[in-house]
């Protein structure tokens, strides 16, 4: 478990864990198994999602939350399917929301780990190009780091209203000044263990570790994505993931 009473003298060499929240249902892409164990290629998403952050050669550990019920069954499904030998993998319950999740994940991390990422299941062919960057920029010095990508589409601010019906736009913001944040976020690990410690969001908790980090008062620096980093939420999505694996199959021997 991290350890804040660490002493502060000598530096520590970095060792960086990630940690891969997979407890939620995916109810958007339908009834069915938990999202993060949906079938991609023949392979649970969560898989793609391990072996993701596991080719990093920065990263040593990776935690998997899983569902309360069902982490035997996922421990069992990562042992069916090879993994690196450098990377250790732990599978840990989850809790009720995302952020109890992930803090469920820092809980079992080790005292030597010194940052740490935080990746989506739901993000299963992230490039281990954009892993290593979100890895670099926090081992530089930046406390929190997150990978966004420009916005291609004009974004309105509405008054929100009932589903279904008009909504009132309020502004229009700068375009150039917006980016869509991807994960791996990346954070030195004290930093996230107070904000998941100090920060108390409502309803079904925290959503973006990034956001928590912000309402600290500390900046969070973005380094470039990816356009293969998309989260698969709707079906939609998932059909693009397969014609992108098959794409990496075919010519990297993915």
């Amino acid at each position: 478990m991290y350890d804040e009473s660490r002493p502060g003298g000598a530096p520590h060499p970095h060792r960086t864990a990630a940690v891969i929240p997979a407890a939620g249902r995916g109810v958007r892409l339908g009834p069915g198994a938990p999202k993060a164990l949906r079938s991609l290629g023949g392979i649970p998403m969560l898989v793609h999602a391990v072996r993701a952050m596991a080719r990093s050669r920065a990263v040593s550990l990776v935690v998997v939350v899983a569902p309360p019920a069902e982490a035997a069954e996922v421990r069992l499904l990562l042992d069916q399917h090879a993994l690196p030998d450098r990377t250790e993998i732990l599978v840990v319950p989850g809790g009720e929301t995302r952020q109890a999740s992930v803090r469920a994940g820092l809980d079992a991390l080790p005292a030597d780990v010194t940052s740490v990422l935080v990746h989506d299941a739901a993000r299963p062919l992230v490039p281990v190009d954009t892993v290593d960057a979100v890895v670099e920029a926090v081992r530089e010095g930046a406390p929190a780091v997150v990978p966004g990508m420009p916005l291609a589409d004009t974004v309105k601010e509405v008054e929100p209203g009932r589903s279904g019906e008009p909504e009132p736009v309020v502004a229009t913001p700068e375009r150039a000044r917006l980016r869509a944040v991807q994960t791996p976020q990346g954070f030195d690990l004290a930093t996230l263990v107070r904000a998941h410690r100090e920060v108390r969001p409502g309803g079904e908790g925290a959503t973006d570790d990034a956001g928590m980090v912000e309402r600290l008062g500390i900046t969070v620096t973005v380094v470039p994505g990816h356009e293969e980093a998309f989260k698969v939420t709707r079906p939609l999505d998932l059909v693009l993931a397969e014609a992108v694996l098959a794409r990496r199959r075919a010519t990297d021997a993915y």
